[in-house]
């Protein structure tokens, strides 16, 4: 069984849905987002995004809350939108979920054996 997320019960979590602003923008969306308790936060991207994406959920991983953050199942599809000349296009989308899963490590320098 997949560790208890923390943050209230019944968190209706949170989505960021990414754009055009700079990567460490949503990188602080979702680990304010995260810390606040807001359930799994999902990220959200279509299209030329997807990569940004994937750079926002590696970042929180691996830099702000490394050792804290679990996956989830990741959703990728195909959306049907209409363009900017009417005509029916295909989207590729993905949708990443985050769960905080455990306290934070200590911090440097202040493991057990330093007295």
């Amino acid at each position: 069984m997949a560790p208890e997320p923390r943050g209230p019960p019944d968190a209706p979590g949170a989505t960021v849905f990414i754009g055009l602003k700079p990567t460490m923008t949503y990188v602080f969306q979702v680990v304010t987002q995260l810390n606040s308790g807001a359930g799994p936060v999902v990220v959200k991207a279509r299209g030329n995004a997807i990569g940004k994406a994937v750079d926002v959920v590696e970042v929180v991983r691996r830099r702000f809350l490394e050792g804290q953050v679990e996956l989830g199942p990741i959703a990728i599809g195909t959306e049907r939108l209409v363009n900017r000349d009417g005509r029916d296009a295909n989207v590729s989308s993905i949708a990443i979920p985050l769960t905080l899963t455990g306290p934070p490590p200590p911090a440097a320098g202040a493991s057990p054996g330093d007295g």
